[in-house]
Order: C-alpha cells, then sequence, then structure tokens
C-alpha cells in the first residue's frame, strides 16, 4: 500500500510493496493499516459485547442503587434478569442490522436516533414477554422508568466513546474497514487521494493500476484485474471522468470476474451535494443531487413543535416584552417594533418583526448592515442586540406559520440578492422556513455579513437542513440560551 498522507502525487512509491509489480501501467503500494476479516470480524463481536455489557452493568448498578434507598434491600434477580434480557433484545437487533461493524462506528451519524428505536424495541419485547409469563408483577416499575431513561444515555455515551476511538484509530493508519483497489488515470487517483484522504475514512488502498490510454487499454486492465483476484479488495473504484463512457464500460467489463463492490469515482459535481445518492422510481434511475429537505411527516411535526414553544413563550415572556417596549420608547423617538422585509420559505416575501434597536428603520436596496460599535444603535438597542432580545417579537412570525423556531436566519432582502449570486448553493436556504436561531447562530456565526462570513454560514444551514431532527431543534434552543457562542457578534 503507497502511504498517500501527504503527497503530491502517486510518482513517490515506496520501496516496500504488498506485491510485485504485474507490468506496465501498475503500482503497488506499500504495506500500510491492518484490516483484515478476521479483524472486522472480531471489531463487530467486541462492539456488541461492550453494548451487552454496558446495559447489564447499568441494570445492576442502577437497580442496587434504587434498591439500596427505597427498599434497604439488595437488587432482586427479576431485574438482573431484565437486564440481560435487554442486553440480548437491544444488541441482537443490531447485529443483524450490521450496526457494529468499524465503517458504522467511522461515520457514526444520527446515532441518539440510529439507537432510539432498537432500545425502546428491546423494552416493549422484554414487558411482551413478562407479560405473557405472568412475571411483571416481580420488576419494580420505578427502577425499570429509571432504567430505561439512565440506561439508554450510558449506552450511547459508550458507543460515542469507541466510535472517537475507532476515528483516532483510523486516522493514525491503525483501523480500516475497507481495502480499496484504485483504478483509473494518474490525475484522477492524486486528486481522489489529496481530496478524500481514504486512510482518515479506515479505508486502505491495497494498490493502484494506471490506465495509460486507449492504445493499451485492454493490456493495463487483463493486468490490473489479474492483480485485483490476487489482492481481493472489497472495493474497486474506478477513477476516470465520467465522460470517457467507452473507457468505463470496458473497466467494468474486466473488473466484473473480481468478487469486489465496484464504484464509479466521484465526479466533481458531486463534491456541491454531499447527499448525493441513487434514486429509483420503478425501472428509472437517477443520480438524486438534492433531496426535499423535509418529509410531509417531518413538517407536521416541526410545525407543531414551533406553535406549542412559540405560544408558551409569548404567554411566559409577556413581562419581559412590555418591559422591552417600555424601555425603547423612553430611550428613543419611533415605534416599539420594526418591521422589514424578507424572504422566506420558497423565497415568498414577508415583514419580520424585531424590536427597534437603531435610530433609523431601513428597508430598501441600500441599507447598510448595523456593525458592532455602529452609531445607529440606541443604548437600549446595544443592550437588546447583546442578549438576541431584539429577535423576540419574531415569535409572532413563528405563529404565524412564516418562521420557525430553528432555521436558517433570513437576511434583508438587498443582501439576500447579493449572496445568491456570489456564494453557490445559497438560495437551498429557502428550502425550510427561516428560523428566530439556527444551526450557525449556535456556532458562533452571527452578525458579519463579508462574502467568507456569508460562504461559513451557508455550509451550517446547508447542514441543518440535510440533517434536521426534532433533536436538532431541541439541541439548538438549548444551545442559542446556554452557550456563549450565541451571543457572538454584537
Amino acid at each position: 500500500m503507497l502511504d498517500i498522507r501527504g503527497m503530491t502525487g502517486t510518482a513517490r512509491a515506496a520501496a516496500r510493496t504488498t506485491a510485485r509489480p504485474a507490468g506496465r501501467g501498475y503500482r503497488p503500494f506499500p504495506r500500510g493499516a491492518r484490516s483484515t476479516a478476521a479483524v472486522r470480524s472480531l471489531f463487530v463481536a467486541l462492539a456488541a459485547l461492550i453494548d451487552a455489557v454496558v446495559i447489564m452493568v447499568c441494570a445492576s448498578g442502577l437497580g442496587r442503587v434504587y434498591y439500596g434507598i427505597a427498599y434497604d434491600s439488595d437488587i432482586p434477580n427479576s431485574h438482573l434478569q431484565l437486564g440481560l434480557m435487554i442486553a440480548i433484545l437491544f444488541a441482537v437487533p443490531n447485529l443483524m442490522r450490521n450496526e457494529y461493524t468499524i465503517g458504522q462506528y467511522l461515520v457514526f451519524k444520527n446515532q441518539i436516533q440510529r439507537s432510539v428505536m432498537p432500545w425502546c424495541l428491546a423494552f416493549f419485547c422484554a414487558f411482551a414477554i413478562g407479560f405473557a409469563t405472568q412475571t411483571t408483577a416481580e420488576f419494580s416499575r420505578a427502577a425499570s422508568i429509571i432504567f430505561f431513561f439512565v440506561g439508554f444515555g450510558v449506552v450511547v455515551s459508550a458507543r460515542m466513546l469507541v466510535a472517537a476511538g475507532v476515528r483516532r484509530g483510523a486516522r493514525h493508519g491503525g483501523i480500516a474497514a475497507r481495502r480499496l483497489f484504485l483504478l483509473g488515470y494518474e490525475a484522477e487517483m492524486e486528486a481522489f487521494a489529496e481530496r478524500y484522504e481514504p486512510w482518515k475514512l479506515g479505508m486502505q488502498v491495497v494498490a493502484s493500476s494506471v490506465l495509460r490510454g486507449q492504445e493499451s487499454l485492454m493490456e493495463d486492465l487483463a493486468l490490473a484485474s489479474a492483480s485485483a483476484r490476487i489482492l481481493r479488495p472489497d472495493d474497486v473504484f474506478i477513477l476516470v471522468p465520467w465522460s470517457h463512457k467507452e473507457t468505463i464500460d470496458s473497466c467494468i467489463n474486466a473488473f466484473l470476474r473480481v468478487p469486489a463492490s465496484i464504484h464509479l469515482g466521484p465526479e466533481a459535481v458531486l463534491d456541491r451535494f454531499s447527499e448525493a445518492r441513487i434514486s429509483r422510481i420503478g425501472s428509472m434511475a437517477s443520480l438524486n443531487l438534492v433531496s426535499h429537505p423535509l418529509s410531509t411527516l417531518d413538517r407536521v411535526t416541526k410545525r407543531l413543535f414551533d406553535l406549542v414553544i412559540a405560544s408558551a413563550a409569548l404567554i411566559i415572556l409577556a413581562p419581559l416584552l412590555l418591559i422591552v417596549a417600555c424601555a425603547i420608547k423612553l430611550d428613543s423617538k419611533g415605534p416599539v417594533i420594526f418591521r422589514q422585509r424578507r424572504y422566506g420559505f420558497n423565497q415568498e416575501p414577508f415583514r419580520i418583526f424585531k424590536f427597534r434597536s437603531m435610530s433609523i428603520m431601513e428597508d430598501h436596496a441600500q441599507l447598510t448592515q448595523a456593525t458592532k460599535n455602529d452609531i445607529r444603535i440606541t443604548r437600549v438597542g446595544r443592550f437588546m442586540r447583546r442578549y438576541n432580545i431584539d429577535e423576540l417579537p419574531q415569535l409572532l412570525n413563528v405563529v404565524r406559520g412564516e418562521m420557525s423556531l430553528v432555521g436558517p436566519r433570513p437576511h434583508a432582502l438587498a443582501h439576500d440578492r447579493l449572496f445568491e449570486q456570489n456564494i453557490a448553493l445559497y438560495a437551498r436556504r429557502h428550502n425550510v422556513k427561516p428560523g428566530i436561531t439556527g444551526w450557525a447562530q449556535v456556532n458562533g456565526l452571527r452578525g458579519g455579513i463579508s462574502e467568507d462570513e456569508i460562504r461559513n454560514r451557508v455550509e451550517f444551514d446547508l447542514y441543518y437542513i440535510d440533517h434536521w431532527s426534532i433533536w436538532l431543534d431541541i439541541q439548538i434552543l438549548g444551545l442559542t440560551i446556554l452557550s456563549p457562542k450565541s451571543y457572538r457578534g454584537y
């Protein structure tokens, strides 16, 4: 395996190689990360065992504490049996779903959401078994409820620790989930290595085979496929521009006899769309670059959540809103509420409500963005902007359905038009309702409107759109109140 970390080209081959060169056009890679089928199988067993042990230890520990305090007695055998049953009912389905592979721990996306359903099903099945065997009376309801909530948090925390260790091992080349064979042109191989750094993703490149051109294509492919059958990689990546259809077809035909997954290497267009995937409708297949941001159920859930929380917040904060309104009126001339046109969902314009924090109220194409020491900001306005109090009237926009509690922050129309022209994918922010707060804001990206600042903000906004969940909304709302990053910018 050629250690391509830090290289500027694939020409820097090391002396120690995994196999002798099979002929011209073939480039072996020196040995690198250890990755065998036995190691991967051992990891699966170890990860499942860790889950099971954590569950049983948690059940035992929580049971001993609860029964010691509530009943001044030792934990009954029935509760220990519940822990064992939950461990089995949780670990076995996850084994069947391939949740314990190295690849899953390297990515580890949405781990809480992926664990909630198996955990709930495990408890449901355990109590269904208890009901069928008439043994539910032997369990303490309070202890079981504590085990359900606390145990889930402990299990997820343990899995995150294992994932952190796996990712650390992958970055240092000690763990590899897949063995790759690269086939294609030298320029594409160099670009692939420099952009994706597969060794950091838990991948071991066992060899690469460079295609010299159309004249020697069949000879190169014959040598490459023979080498691949010897090295037995998990995946073959064809790194050829998608426009070279005949070359791609020849590569696929040559490697159909190799027992490995065949991948068409990423094209430049995929760099813009991280969630691109193959979509099938009947017999028709297409490359889905951008998915619909939220399903119908997601939109209904988000709307109900917004409506309940915003209405409750308006009632609870009514005294504060009244005090702020009086302070604004006493501090400077002008209305209490400032309304400004913004683009909302599907780029539909609406008027956003804010407490007036400046001595002027601009809403035209030449408006000037407020800065940290802007003399137009009033004394009360400076305090409000420091603690985001000026945004509270937007709860009315949420109740009216024009905004959401969480989403990409809306910009003034003049800025929106400018950013849309200069920043790729900026317009995707309008695929969901704008929010009072957002993922970018709780990560300290608020206030400035330079191109670099907006570009960074857009990256966070698009991450939010592509990874939305009700749990993410709750997390962002909590960080908006508690995180110091939410108060940066003014």
